[in-house]
């Protein structure tokens, strides 16, 4: 634990430790940041530009989740069945999580959640937070420096995701030390409400939808054909993209929800595109830095600290590490997800190498179309 007056090389950080090699750094064993200088204060006023209110399903049983989400509708299309709940589209398995999270997560006022959608740069941005939070105690560029040795998806727990961390053991999320870095898939709306009424610092990244659709259609496709099942073709799922018909869309009220919240609350919450990491990653980590309260240091500005970080959290850096070539993430112990698949090229416009232009240009106009007046551009 540090004070405000505490400069941030001086900050003692706690990782995630569920390997032996682990150990020696931090105890408990668990996952979290360096605090904010100064903790955002409660929202106690209605200004929210999105409601987080709770719902009777909230209270819901075990017992009678399932019967809950059976009830719900449903529609084929994607390689699973995606099940509809307060507007958005889930995987049954991704529903539950959600459903459970809002009923036993108890969020805390200095909690740091890294939000996105799937395929819009989870894993970059999980890189990319956890270095900066945690820089004051491991040595950027050493080689037994976490992000070295285990995939950044298993650094940084998902709130509605249990078991995707690595391990087979599921994370006791209420057991971690503040402050904890945590992050979700999960629509503004449908987070805790106590994440908005106790000023929770969240960092929202979204990614063009063109490069978003085909990311996802890859992913989507790779998962199927391990479980031997069939997958989508571009002209299928680029129809049910557009119809807001995708797992965790819409996209683009995905996109619009924290968009708002960011207007809103900027001093909690941060909007950015993975286009602006692309074009100028150093400037990003300077302002997650001083996002997260742990800014760099003039010292450390001088010593490029922040082109290194952008340099260990690379697409190219990320990729040719083993650790993130071999081995899987578990969902729940029931999906396993091989480690290479969460890097596939991390270009911008690779959409154009996908779909042709009269797809692209429908999609930009839908997007512009659902997006109007609210400032948010692609």
């Amino acid at each position: 634990m540090w004070s405000p007056q505490q400069p941030a090389s001086s900050i003692p950080i706690q990782i995630i430790a569920k390997t032996a090699s682990f150990a020696s750094i931090a105890s408990p064993p668990t996952p979290a940041m360096a605090q904010p200088a100064a903790p955002a204060p409660p929202m106690s006023t209605p200004e929210s530009a999105t409601a987080t209110e709770s719902s009777p399903e909230d209270a819901l049983s075990e017992e009678s989740l399932n019967d809950f989400i059976s009830s719900l509708p449903s529609r084929e299309g994607w390689p699973q069945p995606l099940i509809q709940y307060k507007g958005y589209w889930f995987k049954p398995r991704m529903l539950e999580g959600v459903l459970r999270t809002r009923r036993a997560f108890l969020p805390r006022a200095d909690d740091v959640v890294l939000a996105t959608q799937p395929k819009c740069g989870t894993t970059w941005l999980k890189a990319l937070a956890f270095t900066i939070a945690n820089r004051s105690c491991h040595g950027l560029g050493a080689t037994d420096h976490p992000l070295l040795t285990r995939h950044a998806q298993h650094l940084v727990p998902f709130i509605e995701i249990p078991g995707a961390t690595g391990g087979d053991d599921h994370i006791n999320l209420g057991a971690l030390p503040s402050t904890r870095l945590l992050a979700t898939h999960m629509p503004m709306s449908l987070l805790p409400p106590e994440t908005r009424s106790l000023g929770c610092r969240v960092v929202y990244l979204c990614r063009d939808p063109k490069d978003t659709l085909v990311s996802r259609l890859h992913f989507e496709n790779k998962l199927a054909a391990r479980g031997g099942g069939a997958g989508l073709s571009m002209d299928d799922a680029f129809g049910l993209f557009c119809e807001g018909f995708s797992p965790y869309g819409p996209f683009w009220d995905h996109c619009l929800e924290y968009w708002k919240e960011s207007l809103a609350r900027p001093d909690t919450v941060l909007f950015l595109k993975y286009e602006e990491i692309k074009l100028d990653p150093a400037r990003v980590v300077r302002r997650l830095a001083s996002f997260l309260g742990v800014p760099l240091t003039e010292d450390e500005e001088g010593s490029g600290v922040a082109e290194e970080v952008a340099r260990m959290c690379s697409f190219e850096t990320l990729t040719g590490l083993e650790v993130n070539q071999v081995g899987g993430v578990s969902h729940g112990n029931r999906v396993h997800v091989d480690n290479s698949v969460f890097y596939r090229k991390g270009e911008v416009g690779d959409w154009a190498n996908h779909m042709n232009r009269e797809m692209g240009v429908k999609l930009d106009r839908i997007v512009e179309e659902k997006l109007q007046g609210s400032g948010l551009v692609f």
